[in-house]
């Protein structure tokens, strides 16, 4: 049966506390980058927000389990969308809330009370966590819609270094636009991480996303001065195969133009694999400016990374 990608939110459930189960709510307010506010398992984090077909949750009982809202861990019990075979990045909007799916199952390390009381659980096979990518409230009643990636949509992931964003006491905007550029040029974003300025960390990013999530493309924000606590181009560097400073070139070069400050940048450009890394400002402004720059003209490169474009001569060469 083809997936439904149109549904209807059934109950909205919060713990206050880890370890303890979930209990429904008549509204939550969704907070970007972070969850559901008042829920234990919200943070800056790509499991934001869990969500859990309704009709699976029907047929569990129908065996006799007698589940309530809440018990599986589930955030948002949803009807009409089967949730499980839908793709990472898919879009789920609810209002102005928007969502995007960054995880398809999860390990069960320890089996939960539903588990020990009927012998199985259907959260770590039927259940999705998403990220929140805007914010606002959600009551039970509200109509929720799937959008799906394009098939051949370039992925890409975004990484904001700051030590006061990823202590709460800063928020993010460079984040945002980062992503809103993206998506705005076809992009499927596949995450975006907010991190401290500590280089070992983001090189376990960068080779996560690279080597595990296989991005196309991933942009740094932030890190890139003069500070001593400034060292993102070094951990990107760390972790390459392969240099592109063209493409680093051109994002100082145009700035120049705006500002002479632009020369104190030490952002690179570099390869690992098959993934392209830009490092980026870390202001809004520069990071939307900087990839005005080279988004346009990056996608040939990328394609001819994956060995779906033809080679750079015969382009030109039409």
């Amino acid at each position: 049966m083809e997936n439904q990608l149109k549904g209807i939110i059934r109950a909205i459930c919060i713990s206050p506390e880890r370890g303890t189960e979930k209990r429904p709510v008549p509204e939550a307010r969704l907070r970007p980058g972070y969850g559901i506010e008042g829920d234990a398992h919200a943070g800056y984090w790509h499991r934001q927000v869990s969500l859990l077909s309704y009709e699976k949750v029907e047929a569990f009982n129908a065996l006799g389990a007698q589940v309530a809202d809440g018990d599986f861990g589930e955030n948002l019990l949803v009807s009409g969308i089967d949730f499980r075979t839908l793709p990472l990045g898919t879009l789920l909007l609810c209002g102005e809330v928007r969502l995007r799916i960054t995880q398809i199952g999860k390990e069960c390390h320890s089996h939960c009370s539903i588990h020990q009381r009927v012998g199985t659980c259907i959260m770590p096979v039927e259940g999705v966590f998403a990220e929140v990518l805007e914010g606002g409230s959600l009551r039970p009643g509200d109509r929720m819609e799937a959008v799906l990636p394009k098939e051949d949509a370039l992925r890409a992931a975004v990484i904001v270094l700051s030590d006061k964003g990823a202590l709460g006491q800063r928020q993010d905007e460079s984040g945002p636009e980062a992503e809103r550029c993206l998506s705005e040029a076809g992009y499927q974003v596949m995450e975006r991480r907010l991190l401290p300025d500590e280089p070992e960390l983001l090189k376990q990013e960068l080779m996560r996303l690279c080597d595990q999530k296989q991005v196309n493309l991933i942009v740094t924000s932030g890190g890139t001065g003069f500070s001593l606590r400034d060292q993102t181009p070094e951990a990107t560097l760390a972790v390459a195969d392969r240099n592109a400073p063209g493409i680093a070139e051109a994002i100082r070069a145009e700035s120049m133009k705006y500002t002479k400050h632009a020369m104190l940048s030490r952002g690179v450009s570099v390869l690992r694999k098959q993934t392209l890394i830009v490092n980026l400002p870390g202001s809004p402004r520069a990071v939307r400016e900087s990839m005005e720059v080279f988004l346009p003209g990056v996608e040939h490169g990328l394609r001819l990374l994956q060995g779906t474009d033809g080679e750079c001569g015969r382009s030109l060469g039409k």
